[in-house]
């Protein structure tokens, strides 16, 4: 596959997870908000922020308004949903040969529907219907390219980009709530860990694994450790994984075992983690590894399928 058509598959698939995950995390705090008074609504927003790896613009700390246009938005916020979306869509028009047409309608469809949308009507109507024709533009798109896409090496790309996004955020969402420690159970108590589960699509599933008994211990351990979750980051590391070795083995060669190295490496973590030891070495500095994990398999994956050098695509 060419370096130009793999690199546009990927970054699609990365932009339209990220404005899944924000549109959701953003929907879910709304929400929140109703229940706790009105002067705690800029320090939610702040954590919002930091939960999506967005900093706070200087001089906007106390505007909610401002905080939600610029994760909403705001072009020049590269992890807006707009912003998100458009450079979906702008990857998907660079391969629209490599893609189904309904995908590219479908992706179209969602761009024209943000776009439609003004921060003022936001603002004064409910915003909860944008963010879920975000969400489901996106749910949609994923299951219309599991349907009409030949599963090849182009569609793995797709798989990577798409858990390699969401692998990253949901760790960066719990290092968000967690910090070093699980000692501290009061929390905001038991609204705050149903919005954490809620903001991985995670209370149901959760629910019926352990019960409605909301411990933070079991919940680091279903969205860090489950392996059946589609959302917990061992589900995403085994996900990239087995793309990883796909895509290796689709092209032919022994290019991809630098990278494959690592992601197998993730995986094993995740796959024979136990959270009580997790805990006490530090929740934090595990949860930094894995981003800094997922760093490295996005740098290899580059080297090695994308920006290689000519010499070593004419030894091939």
């Amino acid at each position: 596959m060419l370096s130009r058509v793999a690199d546009s598959l990927y970054w699609m698939s990365r932009y339209l997870e990220r404005a899944e995950h924000s549109a959701r995390l953003i929907d879910v705090n709304l929400g929140l908000m109703l229940d706790y008074a009105p002067g705690t609504a800029d320090a939610r927003w702040r954590n919002v922020m930091a939960s999506l790896g967005v900093p706070v613009p200087v001089g906007a700390e106390n505007d909610a308004h401002h905080l939600l246009h610029v994760l909403t938005f705001d072009t020049g916020t590269r992890t807006s949903i707009v912003s998100s979306i458009m450079a979906a869509r702008e990857n998907a028009r660079q391969v629209r040969e490599q893609i189904s047409s309904e995908m590219w309608e479908q992706l179209n469809r969602l761009f024209h529907a943000v776009k439609r949308t003004t921060m003022d009507e936001l603002w004064e109507s409910s915003p909860h219907e944008f963010l879920s024709a975000a969400k489901e533009g996106s749910h949609l798109f994923q299951g219309i390219t599991d349907s009409t896409m030949t599963h090849g090496e182009g569609w793995h790309f797709i798989q990577v980009g798409r858990y390699m996004e969401r692998a990253a955020a949901v760790a960066t969402l719990l290092d968000v709530h967690f910090g070093d420690s699980l000692s501290v159970t009061d929390f905001q108590q038991q609204l705050e860990w149903i919005g954490l589960l809620k903001s991985c699509t995670a209370f149901e599933p959760f629910c019926r694994t352990y019960t409605a008994d909301l411990r933070p211990q079991r919940i680091a351990e279903f969205l860090l450790l489950n392996p059946e979750f589609p959302h917990s980051v061992a589900f995403s590391a085994a996900q990239i994984d087995q793309a990883l070795r796909a895509i290796s083995s689709a092209s032919g060669t022994q290019k991809g075992h630098r990278v494959e190295r690592i992601a197998g490496k993730l995986r094993a973590s995740l796959n024979f983690g136990q959270i009580e030891e997790l805990i006490i070495a530090g929740l934090h500095g595990f949860l930094a590894d894995i981003q800094r994990q997922c760093a490295q398999i996005h740098h290899e994956l580059h080297q090695v399928y994308i920006t290689y050098p000519i010499q070593t695509a004419l030894g091939a």
